[in-house]
Order: structure tokens, then sequence, then C-alpha cells
């Protein structure tokens, strides 16, 4: 297969297959260079946070190969007795010295995923290729076509038909903190709340409130943030200014400022 587009097209559908989405130019350069490893005898290091694809990356490379941690008191037996192996969570190996021994003794092709890249000292000179995964914070081509993942994995979930005006997720009100284990809870976060009905919302809000009756005194006040930021926010949203607001709840406009200053911390 000496086609350019050829090699392409079979690279997309392997992708596709994994769900490996790659659409900032980071992440198309890392799916690049795991597809050209894949049929070399390089031992690879790809770092990075947790959720931003390195074992969706790792398995793409060595689908068939074991998973072992680090931590696993198999783990030089799994090293001896396969020819490719996928090591997570490198940073927990007892002794980066012996694992490094026994590699390169054994042969074994190892493609290795950490998240720390200062702790693993001289073992880093048994990877031919280390490969960096980017936070998704540092890539926002990459968070509408995953968030769109997750939007259809819920719809799956649940049976609902992708028809025209069925949920699509809400981009700019994404948490990324976590990067895709953040992106989507948040995404079925809103998919919940696109769907909920007032006798859901109540049913929630009294689940939590079941929780903090033992959270001292004081409670009414305390837990009214439960209706009343909700409320402001969405006010703030809709009407844009603190007149048009006050009007809208039927407050005036010095008790809707008290309540704004009240709940800042919210807001």
């Amino acid at each position: 297969m000496n086609n350019p587009e050829q090699k392409a097209a079979v690279a997309a559908q392997d992708v596709e297959t994994i769900n490996f989405i790659a659409e900032s130019k980071s992440l198309k350069e890392a799916l690049k260079s795991a597809n050209l490893l894949k049929s070399l005898q390089f031992n690879t290091l790809i770092s990075g946070e947790p959720g931003t694809g390195r074992h969706t990356l790792a398995a793409y490379m060595m689908p068939d190969a074991p998973v072992i941690h680090g931590d696993d008191p198999n783990l030089y037996k799994q090293i001896e007795g396969h020819g490719q192996v996928v090591i997570d969570r490198l940073a927990g190996v007892d002794s980066l010295s012996r694992i490094s021994q026994t590699i390169q003794k054994r042969g074994t092709k190892v493609v290795a995923i950490t998240e720390d890249l200062s702790a693993l000292g001289a073992i880093e000179s048994i990877f031919s290729v280390k490969i960096v995964l980017p936070p998704l914070s540092e890539r926002e081509e990459d968070v509408p076509p995953l968030a769109q993942k997750f939007a259809d994995e819920i719809k799956e979930m649940f049976g609902e038909e992708d028809e025209e005006g069925s949920f699509a997720p809400d981009i700019g009100n994404l948490d990324l903190s976590r990067n895709a284990f953040s992106l989507r809870r948040s995404v079925f976060l809103q998919y919940f709340a696109a769907r909920m009905g007032k006798e859901e919302l109540l049913v929630l809000n009294e689940a939590y409130l079941s929780s903090r009756m033992d959270a001292g005194e004081d409670i009414y006040r305390r837990e009214l943030s439960l209706y009343e930021v909700p409320l402001i926010r969405a006010g703030i949203k809709a009407f844009k200014s603190q007149l048009r607001m006050s009007h809208a709840f039927g407050l005036n406009r010095n008790t809707l400022r008290k309540k704004i200053t009240e709940w800042k911390e919210y807001l």
C-alpha cells in the first residue's frame, strides 16, 4: 500500500474504531507518530495528564498487547513472556533500573504511559520516541468533536433518536479541568438538565437537602442558594440588565442588587 491517500484512509478507519479524536495540530502529530511506530521495533513513552487520550493512543499502537500496571508484582514476568506490552503508570515501577534491564535483555517492545516525566530518571533513555499529549485546554479543536462523541453516547444509552432539535452540548460551558473525564461528566449533566422537568428537579433537590439536614443551624438560609442562584444566573443571561430582571422577577432593584451581592461567589 504505497499510495499516501490509501494509508491515510486506513489510519482514519483504525482511529474511528477506537474513537481517537484528533482535530488539533498536536494530536494529529501524535497520531502520525503512532501510526508510523505501529510497525517499528521502537519503545515509545506517552505522557500527559489523565484524560488526554494516553491509553487510547497506546491501544491504537498495540491493540493486542497486554496492559500491565507499573506496580503489578508480575510485571517482570509479563515483560519476559510477551513480545509486546503496554506499561501503565510507569512511575509506579519499584525499580526503574531493573525494568530497563529486563526490557533491553528480552527485546520486548514497550509502549509506556506516564503522567510525570520528571519522576522517571534514566529509564527515559530506553524510549526512542516520546509523545506528549497536551491537556484539552490547550487543544480547543478537539473539544467539540469529543463533546459530540459523549453526547451521542448518552443519547444511544437512553435510546434517543438523533433527530432535529435533539440534544447538542453547550461547548462554551464544558468543564475541561480533568480533560476527557470532566468533559464527559459535564456533557452528561447538560443532557440531564435539558431533559428534566420540574418534578424531577424537585426530587433531586429533596435528595440533596435530605443529606444536609444534620449540617447545623440556619439550614433554610444556607440552602436558599439552590433556588436563588440558578434563578439569578438564568435572569442575567435572559434579560442582560438588572432593571429588566427586577421587573421580570417582581423585585425592587435594591433587593435584587442585595441578592446578587449576597451570592456573588456563585455568579
